[in-house]
């Protein structure tokens, strides 16, 4: 996973307040049972110290977000009388929390929204296409592509000599918009850097569409009959399969991502343990830390309050690095930021997937500091 999203959060440590609240409103008094649960938050940031200033402004937000169907939650990430960052979650969060800390509390959102996966979802017939995308932190984008023939589309008995030439112009009709939609889709997929393309609808259209797809994309579509362009269709099957898709690929770049940290272990040049991926954080050596998201670990870091890739197990090694007041935090907050401010990536993952010493590992862009000179 790829943290840039999170780095205006970790410019400096201040007095963060996070919040991660269930803002479902299905219910006839939703309004007020969410009201009520952020109440009960503000009241427990207020003992911890929070401003008042800082705390209006999460509840002008909470207050003010738009109304979505559903079970949702919100994450909310404040200080200084401001809002940073607020992100909606696809579920609520399984208790309200709330805290007052130095840094961010990210782990709870980091850990729901998972791997990203960038992906184009078609919707074809036999005239064009309804393409939706989403990028990897990026707003979902929407494309409606109309085929460049228009006639002869329906195959109707026309009678005469001329009805096999009359089929066979309406099958290359056919064909024609599914290349339409093809590019489009293509020129999409790279625009979002999508990793898979799932496309269901009409089924002659759907078979003409990967037909015409590059090479390069024929093992990376998937394909379904789920799903329709007409008024009123239910896409709950679609969505089933475009969810599948994106979860499998998921699944697949943390295997991988394993199986990398496991070639690295069996030579030694992996990163293992705590103390030993966060001393090669700093030097620029991680390309991706995997780690056990554990929310009871009370283990805790020190960390530079104006260097976001400085972080140790002692405020000693920090010190004679030239930092005068380190600042000692939750060590899963301090990872991420250290992770965020070197540009590696993080892979979440269980406690069974992978033999990480103290439920961390990390896989290195180079065994050490003397072959980077070299």
């Amino acid at each position: 996973m790829n943290l840039d999203f999170l780095r205006p959060l970790f410019d400096s440590p201040g007095s963060w307040v996070s919040v991660y609240l269930d803002a479902s409103r299905a219910g006839e008094n939703a309004d007020h049972e969410v009201d009520l649960r952020w109440r009960a938050l503000r009241e427990r940031l207020t003992r911890q110290g929070a401003d008042a200033a800082t705390l209006d402004a999460v509840e002008y937000a909470v207050q003010n977000h738009p109304y979505q169907p559903g079970r949702y939650g919100l994450a909310v990430f404040a200080r200084d009388g401001e809002v940073a960052m607020l992100e909606t979650m696809s579920a609520p969060p399984a208790t309200d929390e709330a805290c007052l800390e130095p840094l961010p509390h990210v782990m709870p959102l980091i850990a729901q929204r998972g791997e990203e996966i960038p992906y184009v979802r078609v919707l074809a017939d036999r005239t064009g296409a309804d393409l939706d995308a989403l990028a990897v932190g990026g707003a979902p984008r929407h494309q409606e592509v109309t085929g460049s023939a228009t006639f002869p589309i329906r195959k109707v008995h026309v009678g005469g000599w001329s009805h096999l030439h009359y089929l066979k112009a309406v099958e290359e009709s056919w064909k024609r918009n599914a290349g339409d939609v093809a590019a489009a889709a293509v020129d999409l997929a790279d625009a979002v850097g999508a990793e898979v393309i799932v496309v269901g609808g009409d089924v002659r259209a759907v078979q003409a569409f990967v037909g015409r797809l590059p090479k390069r994309w024929q093992d990376r579509v998937v394909s379904t009959d789920a799903g329709s362009r007409h008024a009123g269709a239910d896409e709950a099957a679609l969505d089933d399969v475009t969810v599948q898709a994106i979860a499998e690929c998921a699944d697949r770049r943390v295997r991988e991502v394993v199986d990398r940290y496991q070639a690295q272990r069996g030579d030694g040049t992996a990163g293992s343990g705590l103390d030993d991926v966060v001393t090669r954080l700093p030097r620029g050596q991680v390309d991706t830390v995997l780690l056990v998201d554990d929310q009871s670990s009370t283990d805790t870091l020190w960390i530079a309050p104006d260097d976001p890739t400085l972080v140790s197990v002692d405020d000693r090694l920090l010190r004679e690095a030239g930092v005068p007041d380190p600042q000692r935090v939750r060590a899963d907050a301090a990872l991420v930021r250290a992770i965020a401010g070197t540009g590696a990536d993080l892979v979440l993952v269980g406690p069974d997937e992978a033999p990480l010493e103290q439920g961390i590992g990390a896989v290195l862009r180079y065994a050490d500091a003397a072959s980077a000179a070299r």
